[in-house]
């Protein structure tokens, strides 16, 4: 069974869903919403309490002013406030892409309230040797998009990525919805350049009382967001954990998936 309900915050009304029992685990991503993960989360509800949420200016996330950027800092503030509405004092968290992200700056913001943080993929782009290529390369899918449209932005987006090009979309289906249109103009327009200009406070996540873990996709290699996971590996003296699939692969694979992250969390 999966409840689903709206908190206010800062700027924003803010949706969640829970379902399941058991230790409580965050699924969350950026610009993902709640839905993609539904079957990782129906999986982990077997033995766990699993809250999804929809990120502020994100599907039934909805903001005060549509045309205000997004920080990664408001992003964790909102994780917290959830957690403060649901009266969960910590849990596990797995953040997916820029949903890493925004666990790495919850660690560090709201401390004490994430045991574990598995952070997937998270585009750091200030790890890698080559960051101001990458950055340049941000601002100028950020640039097409305002100037040719979504389609453009996303072929260049997949090309920045390192997507295999048998692989690549033009951009959002030609059948999305209103709400896929307007998640992906927010994520060129408000949200990509905050998640991946995004400085992790090393010496902070090495200090804390959380357990960080780094997983990267076993079908990834040399993508952009698993050279980014290495490198933070790297900088916290520990080795990436490998999951099923790619970038997605709890959307590729949410069963196994789901065993590998139990394994992690029961460490």
């Amino acid at each position: 069974m999966t409840t689903t309900n709206t908190i206010n915050a800062p700027g924003a009304r803010l949706h969640y869903e829970v379902r399941g029992s058991g230790p409580v685990v965050l699924l969350v991503g950026s610009p993902m919403a709640a839905a993609p993960f539904a079957p990782l989360a129906d999986a982990l509800a077997e033995d766990h309490t699993v809250i999804t949420q929809d990120p502020r200016g994100i599907s039934g996330s909805r903001l005060d002013d549509p045309d205000e950027d997004t920080t990664v800092e408001q992003r964790a503030d909102d994780v917290a406030a959830i957690l403060d509405a649901l009266r969960v004092q910590s849990a596990a968290m797995f953040g997916s892409s820029g949903g890493a992200v925004t666990g790495i700056a919850l660690v560090t913001r709201h401390p004490g309230r994430v045991r574990t943080l598995v952070a997937h993929e998270p585009p750091l782009l200030v790890l890698l040797p080559d960051a101001a290529k990458a950055r340049a390369e941000v601002d100028d899918v950020v640039a097409t998009f305002h100037r040719e449209g979504q389609a453009a932005a996303f072929a260049k987006f997949m090309a920045h990525i390192g997507m295999p090009a048998d692989e690549r979309t033009p951009g959002p289906p030609r059948q999305a919805t209103d709400q896929a249109t307007a998640d992906g103009a927010r994520f060129l327009g408000h949200d990509i350049t905050a998640t991946t200009r995004f400085v992790p406070d090393l010496a902070a996540l090495v200090a804390s009382t959380t357990r960080v873990v780094v997983g990267v996709g076993a079908t990834s290699g040399g993508q952009l967001a698993h050279r980014t996971a290495r490198a933070f590996a790297e900088r916290l003296g520990t080795e990436a954990i490998e999951f099923p699939g790619g970038h997605g692969g709890f959307i590729q694979e949410p069963h196994q998936f789901a065993d590998v992250l139990r394994r992690v969390l029961a460490n």
